[in-house]
């Protein structure tokens, strides 16, 4: 399905993203999943205009029926995977969220910043020495060597289709997690689970190679091991970091760089909210929800001229 703008998160900064939108009558959706952070405010008392405050779960809820009664398309699947269809001047996007493909020359990343590390010694030790969080950003450097994807769900399976047709083996580490999900989101992808191995051991530490200079495998809680020449961290659902890197937006540490419109250095490419750092706070989201829907609006307008 085709709309001007695809808004990924329905949190404070989506949500008021979408509102700006669609009221300048563009076709919008807003595309989310899983367990937002605002639900996990118990109360919030410092928000404008609730003399008693009021939870995190009604202000989200609220938010998100306020879009779909203004007309937005509120849908709720994993986005796993964005890319550019048509190069710049006609910018178009192609977006993978469940079963179906969607398409808009505008993209308002909302996200927040879902990047997860598991608890797993060694971890940090390797991150850029083996240890990574972007499957296409390096997984050139694994050719034909064996890697292993830690993660149980949708993400894990999109990291684990790119790694499959570069690297000689792949396996899928669900660190001692249900592995059901994974399994089902497999068997959609034939061609890509035959090539696929899976291990459901607890991982207990991360291991250098004989070299001692990057990573060399895995030791699990039952003391064996297992030798990788490179390990790629999905752990949840993607976050705005993870996008940002297959996109190849600019980033501060794990924060999209914007600028005062919420463009990224890609065109058509918006970011709002926690995906962007500083005050995490709904009020900051909303104003830069508000900012990147009508810097959207005006992408649009333009490139209809």
């Amino acid at each position: 399905m085709n709309y001007d703008v695809i808004i990924i998160g329905a949190g404070p900064a989506g949500i008021s993203a979408s509102l700006y939108a669609k009221r300048a009558n563009l076709k919008v959706a807003v595309i989310y999943s899983g367990e937002s952070q605002l639900e996990k405010a118990h109360k919030i008392e410092n928000y404008y205009g609730f003399a008693d405050g009021i939870s995190g779960t009604e202000l989200y809820k609220n938010g998100i029926e306020q879009a779909k009664n203004l007309g937005v398309d509120v849908l709720n699947a994993e986005v796993t995977h964005i890319e550019l269809l048509t190069p710049p001047p006609k910018t178009l996007y192609t977006i993978k969220a469940g079963e179906n493909e969607y398409s808009a020359p505008g993209i308002i990343l909302a996200t927040g910043n879902k990047k997860l590390r598991p608890q797993i010694e060694g971890i940090t030790e390797f991150e850029g020495k083996g240890v990574s969080y972007c499957a296409v950003c390096d997984g050139f450097f694994y050719r034909k060597k064996n890697v292993a994807v830690i993660g149980n769900g949708a993400f894990a399976v999109e990291e684990t289709s790119h790694l499959a047709h570069i690297a000689e083996n792949v396996t899928i580490l669900t660190d001692g997690k249900d592995d059901s999900q994974l399994k089902a989101e497999l068997s959609k992808n034939p061609s890509v689970s035959e090539k696929v191995k899976i291990d459901n051991r607890k991982v207990s530490k991360i291991i250098a190679n004989e070299e001692n200079t990057k990573v060399g495998g895995v030791i699990f809680s039952d003391e064996e091991k297992l030798l990788f020449d490179g390990i790629f961290v999905a752990l949840g659902s993607a976050g705005a970091a993870d996008f940002a890197k297959k996109l190849g937006l600019l980033l501060n540490g794990d924060s999209i760089s914007v600028n005062e419109k919420m463009a990224t250095n890609a065109p058509g490419i918006f970011s709002c909210g926690n995906a962007n750092g500083g005050l995490l706070q709904v009020c900051k989201a909303v104003y830069e929800g508000g900012v990147a829907g009508l810097s959207a609006v005006d992408y649009i307008r333009n490139l209809r001229k």
